[in-house]
């Protein structure tokens, strides 16, 4: 399950926990007087700070993805044997009103999967891997294209950004708070050092566990994406794709490779879920999303 989380939530966690330490070095934000903690100076610290990190995530979103997906960009006056998806993915953003053309990228992989990501509608990437353009024929390819495409006219990095700044403060804030009950239980001397690594500890176990708010919000923009997708090039198109992801599911052995960890901004998770991933999934179910489809014709 832990190896399936998007590369957006780890980064931010490592943000998070990068700014954390920071703040503690330098004693920036002190939110502890000789009353106890300062509520009100922690709240506006941890909603600063957990919107600043949420912000640089999204900002090293389009060069972690290169780097940790290992994305080869198509060359626009080169694209070889990729020339059709370059023009079909340019073709669907014009029509989807983009004014700069996303970058497009392939990902050498035997997951049939595509994603988008990007800081804003005019750094964006498009990137689907080597075997989604081998198996899927040029209908349900492009019914990919456009759900990705969808994903950056409707805004879904920015608005999960905030969603994230938001669970970044509760989580800075609880685990703080959390942390001085902690450290009032010790000596003295080791009062510092156990509030320090408390935090961090804590941090990171609630981060996870924001995991499942992110996961609730990434599964409705999938809808979203899906709907978006219909308009575009059409609902047959998109349902296409869907019943493609179907038959594929389960006839590739999946790696367990580094490319696990973007689950969230692809276009299917490819694995039924129990009660409790479900939970943690980024991707509701495909038979759900050919029924969307479906109820909206």
């Amino acid at each position: 399950m832990f190896k399936r989380v998007s590369l957006f939530i780890l980064t931010n966690i490592l943000v998070i926990t990068t700014i954390s330490i920071l703040m503690s070095v330098l004693g920036v934000g002190s939110y502890i007087d000789q009353n106890g903690i300062n509520y009100q100076t922690l709240m506006f610290t941890c909603l600063l700070w957990g919107m600043v990190g949420s912000f640089i995530s999204l900002a090293l979103s389009r060069v972690m993805a290169k780097w940790m997906m290992g994305v080869k960009l198509v060359d626009p006056k080169s694209p070889g044997q990729y020339e059709w998806f370059l023009r079909t993915t340019h073709d669907i953003a014009r029509g989807a009103g983009l004014r700069t053309m996303p970058e497009v990228g392939v990902f050498q992989s035997q997951d049939v999967n595509a994603f988008a990501t990007g800081p804003t509608k005019n750094r964006s990437l498009v990137a689907a891997s080597s075997a989604l353009l081998e198996v899927m024929d040029r209908d349900e390819v492009e019914g990919v294209i456009a759900h990705e495409i969808a994903h950056i006219t409707n805004g879904d990095m920015v608005t999960m950004t905030l969603v994230q700044g938001v669970i970044n403060a509760f989580v800075m804030f609880f685990a703080r708070v959390i942390a001085y009950a902690v450290a009032q239980n010790v000596k003295d001397s080791m009062r510092g050092i156990v509030h320090f690594f408390t935090i961090i500890v804590l941090q990171i176990a609630f981060g996870f566990l924001g995991m499942i708010v992110v996961g609730w919000f990434s599964r409705k923009r999938e809808f979203r994406a899906d709907a978006g997708s219909a308009k575009l090039v059409g609902a047959n198109k998109m349902k296409a794709a869907l019943k493609a992801l179907q038959r594929i599911q389960g006839k590739i052995q999946l790696p367990e490779e580094k490319n696990q960890s973007f689950a969230s901004l692809q276009i299917s998770d490819n694995h039924k879920h129990s009660s409790l991933r479900a939970l943690f999934s980024t991707h509701p179910p495909l038979e759900d999303r050919i029924a969307a489809l479906d109820r909206r014709a």
